[in-house]
């Protein structure tokens, strides 16, 4: 018992290190850091996944993530598309297939909600910085594939913001210029502005004469874009919340799309998928746990060894002689021996001349004394005694 107690504490601390770490795992998963900001799967105050399960709650309203990489957007009719936290750069080359898809959806009712990576000041250009060669065919790639920005005849900049003592970014007013039941002003934590905003965009909200938020409709839908996506985080909805604009930004569509594949988060179909997707953790904990077992079998025994006294008395192999004698004891009968050797005899050595006649006649005359001998009176040995000295005299 006390051999197999450090193995027992062994796999306990084993079994107790992989239970902490799942836990670890599952509670890091459970709050959502380890997904990028403004995810949906997030419940820190840098997501918004308040924001997806309060619309989720709604009565005639579904909300479902987007893990896919493909360009296709949504085909279900009245449906609203939210990507939150795009990027200005995302959207620098959108070839014709991606741009026709977008018009698509939009033109069938579709609403599409864009809102921007808050970015507090403009990008300062590196000093000393080397211009390198330009690419005639990245050139040319980009021309084949214009940013969306200038098929919308859009122009995002930056306008920075203020920053206070601790280092942290004062937020600005934007104005509801619209003539919906909107907040009438609110905090903007982002300096990105669109400038010399042209037909058919309409200001919705707007940081002096620049706009922040922009509207267009195009056949049965619309598209929304608004520079700043913290009023759509979870610490908005605790601290700013505003359900009349959220509202709006949702529109009249019954399904709710975030797209989380623009944020990195994808669904790759493979074997972890489909375990997840089948629920086959408990299937492979319990293989790994009967592969450890198998392990532990074959490494040690569970019955106990032989004491090292019990193998000194092992018993040595045989000669060859003596393994002869056994085949003989095994294929001949004890009473028959003298017979099958004087057989044999006479077959090989009797006949190379080396005895005489009448030692040969004595010979058989005592074999053939003992062979007619029948029970107790048989006495095979003596009779071989008789004939090797028959035979011996005669060598002499």
């Amino acid at each position: 018992m006390k051999r197999h107690l450090p193995i027992a504490l062994l796999l306990a601390s084993a079994a107790i290190f992989v239970y902490g770490t799942i836990q670890l795992v599952a509670l890091r998963f459970e709050v959502g850091d380890v997904y990028p900001e403004y995810s949906s799967l997030r419940s820190d105050p840098l997501g918004t996944m308040v924001l997806y399960e309060s619309i989720g709650n709604m009565d005639g309203l579904r909300t479902r993530r987007d893990f896919s990489t493909t360009n296709r957007l949504p085909a279900e009719f009245r449906t609203t598309y939210l990507q939150i936290a795009t990027t200005v750069d995302a959207w620098q080359r959108v070839p014709d297939d991606m741009f026709h898809e977008i018009e698509r959806f939009i033109r069938e009712g579709g609403r599409l909600v864009v809102t921007l990576f808050p970015q507090s000041t403009k990008p300062r250009p590196l000093e000393n910085f080397r211009k390198t060669e330009v690419d005639p065919e990245a050139e040319r790639e980009k021309a084949r594939a214009p940013s969306l920005w200038s098929r919308w005849n859009l122009s995002p900049d930056v306008i920075d913001l203020t920053a206070s003592r601790d280092g942290a970014y004062e937020p600005v007013l934007a104005i509801n210029q619209s003539a919906s039941a909107l907040p009438s002003s609110l905090e903007w934590h982002s300096g990105i502005v669109f400038r010399n905003l042209q037909s058919p965009w309409q200001p919705i909200y707007t940081r002096g004469a620049d706009a922040v938020v922009i509207e267009q409709h195009l056949g049965q839908g619309s598209v929304v874009i608004a520079t700043d996506s913290y009023f759509l985080s979870n610490e908005a909805m605790l601290r700013d919340r505003h359900a009349d604009l959220l509202a709006w930004f949702l529109g009249s569509g019954t399904n709710v799309v975030f797209d989380e594949a623009h944020l990195g988060v994808v669904e790759s179909p493979g074997v972890a998928t489909l375990m997840r997707r089948y629920r086959l953790q408990w299937f492979v904990a319990a293989l790994i746990l009967l592969s450890g077992l198998f392990i532990w079998k074959s490494a040690l025994s569970f019955v106990p060894r032989r004491a090292e006294e019990t193998n000194a008395g092992h018993i040595a192999g045989k000669d060859s002689f003596a393994g002869f004698v056994n085949l003989l004891r095994r294929g001949i009968p004890t009473g028959g021996i003298l017979a099958v050797a004087y057989a044999e005899w006479k077959k090989s050595v009797a006949q190379t001349g080396r005895y005489a006649g009448a030692r040969l006649t004595k010979a058989e005359e005592a074999f053939s004394a003992e062979n007619s001998r029948t029970g107790k009176d048989r006495n095979p040995v003596e009779a071989y005694q008789t004939i090797a000295r028959i035979l011996h005299k005669q060598n002499t």
